[in-house]
């Protein structure tokens, strides 16, 4: 049976699939997402609840779908309390496909050696357009605000491309490494498979969050969270590749010894071209597993990274550091929508991934498709 076919006929895989193409989708088309600026701070705006939306005016009369402009009032210095004042004189319909800020299509701006400043690469087209929002004064804070006044559903969103993309770029960095070098040390063995595995072994007896701290001292100064942190993975990938590299060598120690392994090597076969063609290929199922396992670690060691200061930072967002807020109880309990929705989408993108790789494991195994 094709592998293809298999992994469509799995339900749970076609879910993980599914949740991950919506949730890259929405983080590559951000701005036309997300209804407003992730910068911008709403005057007297700040720890709003989600906008309520009305059907009908306080008169009764039914309008459609629609929201009233609402601010933060005073304290109650007796119980704590923070009133809502909404003008109900402004009603404002929500629609589908509305005018706000300007943003580019198409615009990609990379950090370049040495000063790691944002260079503009691919230049972008001026559009205005966004998927939702509300056409009057009011705002429509989908998920509410933070202390700042901004849009949380915005930083949401935004803050997604950091965390979606990080575990990508550590995933192609390390994961190149492990397989060439744990497939050269188990074919050839000798000499080269002991000096390999003693540097593996230096290599994973490093304690990596003592490195990260280390990393976090000696980067450059002023530069943004963002090439901060990815610059933090770029280093870190060179070093994780190692318990990859371990496992491949003890696969590949197997897999050399196979018959097609030897006919490849009496025909005369080089020894580097065996490996990548006929010994590699046989460790995939392992590789695809250890990639979906990867790639929800990278995010998780971001949310890790923004707790100790050494992640995304206000006020660029990321879902790790909209997560940091748990640590202060009062939101936790007052205003828990700045806390449930960032830690719902990292266990649901977690989720998805390993659904995806069971299924992909499924359906390339060859001892599954035989069954």
């Amino acid at each position: 049976m094709n592998w293809w076919q298999k992994l469509k006929k799995n339900p749970l895989a076609r879910l993980g699939a599914l949740l991950l193409l919506v949730f890259y989708l929405a983080v590559i088309a951000a701005d036309f997402v997300a209804p407003y600026d992730p910068y911008a701070s709403q005057p007297n705006g700040s720890l709003l609840p989600p906008t309520q939306i009305y059907l009908k005016t306080p008169e009764g009369q039914f309008i459609g779908p629609h929201v009233y402009p609402t601010t933060q009032g005073p304290v109650d210095l007796t119980t704590g309390d923070r009133k809502l004042i909404v003008d109900w004189q402004k009603p404002s319909p929500l629609s589908l496909f509305v005018q706000g800020p300007t943003y580019y299509l198409f615009r990609l701006s990379l950090p370049i050696p040495p000063k790691f400043e944002e260079v503009e690469i691919f230049g972008g087209i001026p559009c205005n357009w966004h998927l939702f929002g509300a056409t009057g004064s009011a705002k429509f804070n989908l998920l509410g605000t933070d202390e700042q006044g901004r849009d949380q559903f915005t930083r949401l969103v935004h803050g997604g491309r950091i965390s979606l993309s990080i575990g990508w770029v550590g995933v192609a960095i390390s994961f190149p490494l492990g397989i060439l070098f744990g497939g050269i040390s188990g074919y050839f063995g000798g000499w080269i498979d002991s000096i390999l595995m003693r540097a593996v072994e230096v290599l994973m007896s490093i304690p990596s969050i003592y490195l990260l701290v280390a990393l976090a001292a000696v980067l450059p100064p002023g530069l943004s969270s963002a090439n901060r942190f990815l610059l933090i993975v770029f280093i870190t990938a060179f070093i994780g590749w190692a318990g990859l590299a371990r496992v491949i060598r003890g696969q590949v120690l197997s897999i050399k010894e196979r018959e097609f392994v030897q006919a490849s090597r009496a025909m005369g076969g080089n020894p580097i071209y065996i490996i990548i063609r006929h010994v590699l290929p046989q460790t995939v199922t392992y590789v695809i597993i250890s990639a979906t396992l990867a790639v929800p670690g990278f995010i998780g060691a971001e949310s890790v990274l923004s707790l100790i200061g050494l992640g995304i930072q206000q006020p660029d967002p990321s879902w790790g550091n909209m997560l940091s807020l748990a640590t202060n109880a009062s939101i936790l309990v007052l205003q828990p929508w700045l806390i449930w929705p960032p830690a719902l989408l990292i266990v649901l993108t977690v989720l998805a991934f390993n659904l995806l790789g069971d299924g992909l494991r499924d359906a390339l195994d060859p001892r599954s498709q035989q069954r």
